[in-house]
């Protein structure tokens, strides 16, 4: 692998390295939401929403589309999901291994 894809894989990473925005991907599992149905399912300030949508857009993990006075947002590559089903098995695990040591 050459730099720049290491540098793009950092930039993926940081994108969603915020317990907001997985859960704005969690969100977002289902299909598009809009930002009026994402902050108060998250019981969050709508500015402070936008901003985590912002840099997921930023970094290409999310799109967004104007449907009258609302903004729909959608994910680009539901692998995405994968990956953090990834890191919920390996942290289960991680889990499960640490309560069998204390017991």
């Amino acid at each position: 692998m050459d730099n720049e894809l290491f540098s793009m894989q950092a930039d993926i990473c940081k994108a969603i390295a915020h317990p907001t925005r997985i859960q704005i991907l969690h969100l977002l599992r289902d299909g598009e939401r809009c930002v009026c149905e994402i902050f108060p399912a998250m019981k969050m300030e709508q500015p402070n929403v936008s901003r985590h949508l912002a840099l997921l857009k930023k970094a290409g993990i999310i799109s967004s589309r104007k449907e009258g006075l609302k903004v729909i947002y959608r994910v680009n590559d539901r692998q995405v999901f994968e990956l953090l089903d990834l890191i919920t098995a390996m942290l289960r695990e991680q889990i499960e291994t640490r309560n069998k040591i204390l017991t």
